[in-house]
């Protein structure tokens, strides 16, 4: 994973393309206050690499659906967890 924020967010904006298409840059703001978030609740920079892919599948292209998601995600990343895998799993 990069160090930088900047570093970070270039590395993402390849799947953020894939899942959010034109809305991606706003989708990638978002990311930004939440790894400000993330380090207030939990002292780490960011998320790790699974939140954020959790965070991806439950917002399922939407930033509009994203904000709540990553409310979730900020609040208790397990049950983000649970969401994303019955995604995967199609339960939902």
């Amino acid at each position: 994973m990069a160090v930088g924020r900047a570093q970070r967010r270039a590395e993402r904006q390849a799947r953020f393309n894939e899942v959010f298409g034109a809305k991606a840059k706003v989708a990638l703001d978002l990311t930004e206050v939440l790894e400000f978030a993330w380090h207030d609740c939990y002292q780490e920079l960011t998320p790790p690499d699974d939140v954020i892919e959790d965070i991806l599948i439950c917002s399922e292209g939407s930033v509009e659906k994203m904000i709540g998601v990553v409310r979730l995600a900020i609040t208790d990343w397990r049950d983000l967890r649970i969401w994303a895998d019955d995604i995967r799993s199609g339960r939902r």
